[in-house]
């Protein structure tokens, strides 16, 4: 390495470059998604807390959903609405590379959390009568630990590789947040290692759980289908549709921004795919997920009712 290299001490995103007309449009267009985001899961978490009849596995898990949708979004979006704003769009390196860690965490426990909800509602559609044994309050408190332990070392290993790397410059960052594969063009050695152990935890983390979520799809499809009533395969059905409907997006949106061809999505198109699993994502979650499940609606409704009474 060259002498003359130094550290980076802050960096500027570029974030979106667009007229400043257009930039006061997003800011009030992100915020309302934003506050959506926050609101809606918040609300979910509160209701699955307050509701005893609420306290089953599923919603257990839709708690964990909850509150890393809020973090994986408070942790990019407050940043990007400020950017959109202010002319001067610098961040120091030490939080950038701290809402790097934090990005990689949140990711890696929404895909095994996606996972552990799947693996859930194929043991309640295939195997209802064994359903309370195997997804007893133990077995959901370890899959749940087990997923954040995991993600948070996993994403350690991104942020230890990172940091044995000299940073010399661009100390320019062309995205809204400090994502990994932008801030490893600031370094001025090899990054061949970080991208391998990027590629890996992909495969490990998205294509696996993906596979694994398929494989219990089509099972839970192949038992919908042998349901003799025609509520209850609807109702199955809808269900598990809108789960699909999450894993989809999320999935499909990160598998093609880390293991597409570089060529095939450049830089403005990054920015586009991680609107959709740093915003998107986490708003459209409560909806889909909870919202369309009849016991979180009946504790809503009652709480409503109640609130009305009072």
């Amino acid at each position: 390495m060259g002498g003359n290299q130094t550290w980076i001490t802050q960096v500027t995103l570029l974030g979106f470059q667009v007229d400043p007309a257009l930039q006061c449009f997003l800011c009030g267009l992100f915020s309302v998604f934003y506050t959506f985001t926050l609101l809606g899961n918040g609300i979910i978490l509160g209701i699955i807390c307050l509701d005893p009849r609420l306290h089953t596995p599923m919603c257990f898990f839709l708690s964990h959903l909850a509150i890393v949708d809020m973090s994986y979004a408070s942790n990019n979006v407050p940043n990007m609405l400020a950017n959109l704003v202010n002319q001067r769009r610098t961040i120091s390196f030490v939080p950038c590379l701290m809402q790097t860690f934090l990005y990689l965490a949140f990711a890696h426990i929404e895909c095994l959390i996606l996972v552990v909800m799947s693996y859930d509602r194929y043991v309640a559609i295939c195997h209802p009568l064994h359903y309370a044994i195997i997804m007893s309050w133990r077995v959901c408190t370890i899959l749940a630990t087990a997923s954040w332990v995991f993600s948070f070392l996993l994403a350690l290993v991104h942020l230890v590789l990172i940091l044995r790397l000299p940073f010399c410059g661009p100390h320019e960052i062309n995205h809204f947040f400090c994502e990994i594969l932008s801030v490893l063009k600031l370094a001025c050695a090899d990054t061949r290692l970080n991208q391998v152990v990027i590629f890996a935890a992909c495969v490990f983390v998205l294509v696996g759980p993906l596979c694994w979520v398929l494989v219990s799809y089509t099972r839970i499809l192949l038992a919908i289908l042998r349901i003799q009533s025609g509520e209850g395969r609807r109702k199955a059905f809808s269900t598990c549709s809108s789960h699909l409907c999450v894993v989809g997006l999320f999935f499909g949106s990160a598998i093609v921004m880390y293991m597409a061809p570089q060529s095939h999505h450049p830089e403005e198109q990054q920015k586009i795919l991680s609107l959709f699993y740093s915003l998107f994502n986490p708003m459209l979650n409560p909806l889909i997920y909870s919202l369309r499940n009849a016991e979180v609606k009946g504790a809503l409704r009652r709480a409503l009712t109640k609130e009305r009474l009072i």
